[in-house]
């Protein structure tokens, strides 16, 4: 267990649905599972002048919710001792100032520092300078870390604007950029899959992989935030950051260790060795659409421009790219990432089909290598066999691996990421090149998409893939992997 200096957490945006839902819940749970430092402290800053003791019962409230009132009263107890409030009016010129003042506080509040910006992401920038201008980015005599959340930025042009404007005061090592995905245990299944089993990295090459498939597809709509969703779309949304890291993690080479530097430096390598969509073959490597009315689980649901009440709107709520590795491992590999929303089932899955076997059998299927993420974390391997009898016939065998079983730990992405902020491991976090790489793909189509106004195909909620989005396809044969059965239960 990697120790962790004493420290205090500094929370932006206390009050905000994120921080009630994840952040000081996941703070609790790691107290009650022996985690936080001894002398660890949560400073919680907001807008609104709340008292202290008002606050804490918040917290309490909060908890009350999440884990139903079945906690542990002494755990209660120490976590609520490390809580405080900061208020920080927006009109208050010297905010910052008096919040510097109270953090100097060394009897009461740990000097290492950690700021998690939940925020707007307008605001990064402008918070980043504020802390600056008192001191608090300032390591001379102890660690300060900031924390912002995705999107980082809308395109290039903007990622690197903010990043100009946050390494005015920040270095690269101060900075955590959080992808919550990154932090599901079965996400980091994939690396220990994949190196901590010397039978897979023989076969991890193009000379026995037929395609990949990175998917992420839910059933819901976009709900409430149709107008955040109509300036940003799936491709941005979803596939910019979570997949891309999917991918990343399912391509990148094997680090000389796990230290987060090389585990970084290998996501980097592979994603800047993406070859970049030829746009004049946009249609054969980009494929979008919109889900327009239907069912999802017997219920009758609204398009997606009903839902926006607009009937011009392009933006995609379907997504799918083909890419290609330019390294001798994956040469001619094509890697289809695909998201979407109303679709007829939920499942987030790496999805590696292997070649066909040299041996001539009169029916051949395909041997897959399923990674589910969610709903479920699973592990499938699909090989053929003989079926017994006189007759040569083969027929597929399921080797099913649950990644967690009972008795397993149950830590929520947001526990998992908070931990390595306080350890100073930044494995789990996006390192600005990563971003930058990510953006250069997807920027020109984005780009083309927006500019082409023309109608945007549409499938009924509720439905499978768009026949149509084959056009992506390398090979006739070549299909989506839709979700896999385990027992009653989809994956």
């Amino acid at each position: 267990m990697t120790k962790i200096d004493d420290c205090t957490l500094v929370l932006f945006g206390a009050s905000g649905n994120l921080s009630r839902i994840k952040l000081i819940p996941g703070l609790f749970r790691l107290d009650s599972l022996g985690r936080l430092p001894e002398k660890m402290k949560i400073l919680s800053v907001g807008r609104s002048d709340v008292k202290e003791s008002a606050w804490r019962d918040d917290i309490k409230s909060m908890l009350d919710i999440k884990f139903k009132k079945n906690y542990d009263a002494k755990v209660f107890d120490r976590f609520i001792a490390r809580n405080f409030y900061h208020a920080n009016p927006p009109d208050d010129e010297n905010a910052f100032k008096r919040l510097s003042e109270r953090l100097s506080d060394a009897s009461t509040f740990p000097q290492n520092l950690a700021f998690f910006l939940s925020v707007r992401p307008s605001d990064f920038a402008s918070i980043v300078d504020l802390l600056a201008s008192v001191g608090l980015t300032d390591e001379t005599k102890a660690w300060r870390r900031v924390v912002i959340e995705k999107p980082f930025g809308t395109n290039l042009e903007t990622a690197q604007a903010l990043q100009k404007s946050i390494t005015k005061h920040l270095k690269e090592t101060q900075i955590y950029r959080i992808d919550h995905y990154l932090g599901k245990s079965a996400l980091q299944n994939i690396l220990l899959t994949r190196f901590a089993n010397h039978i897979f990295d023989p076969l991890w090459t193009h000379e026995h992989i037929d395609h990949i498939q990175i998917t992420n597809n839910e059933t819901l709509g976009v709900g409430e935030r149709t107008q955040f969703y109509d300036a940003t779309g799936a491709l941005r949304d979803m596939i910019q950051s979570h997949l891309m890291q999917m991918l990343a993690l399912t391509t990148m080479e094997m680090p000389e260790t796990l230290s987060p530097e090389n585990i970084r430096a290998e996501k980097i390598k592979v994603l800047e060795s993406i070859t970049p969509i030829p746009l004049s073959e946009l249609k054969k490597h980009t494929f979008k659409a919109q889900y327009g009315r239907g069912k999802i689980n017997g219920e009758e649901v609204k398009g997606y421009l009903e839902e926006l009440g607009s009937p011009t709107s392009v933006v995609e709520t379907y997504a799918a790219l083909k890419f290609y590795i330019n390294t001798p491992r994956w040469k001619g590999v094509p890697i289809y990432v695909r998201t979407a929303k109303r679709l007829h089932a939920s499942d987030t899955a790496i999805a590696i089909k292997f070649k066909k076997a040299p041996l001539s059998l009169p029916v051949q299927a395909d041997n897959w290598l399923v990674i589910s993420i969610q709903p479920k974390e699973f592990t499938r391997f699909e090989i053929q066999t003989k079926i017994p009898g006189l007759d040569t016939k083969v027929r597929t065998v399921a080797m099913d691996a649950p990644n967690r079983i009972t008795g397993d730990e149950s830590v929520d992405a947001y526990e998992s990421l908070l931990l390595n902020l306080m350890q100073g491991d930044q494995s789990l976090y996006l390192h600005i090149n990563e971003v930058e790489a990510s953006w250069r793909l997807l920027d020109p189509v984005i780009k083309a998409w927006n500019e082409d106004k023309s109608p945007v195909f549409t499938y009924p909620a509720g439905s499978a893939d768009p026949a149509e989005s084959k056009i992506i396809f390398d090979k006739p044969e070549q299909f989506w992997r839709q979700s896999i059965e385990i027992g009653e239960n989809k994956l």
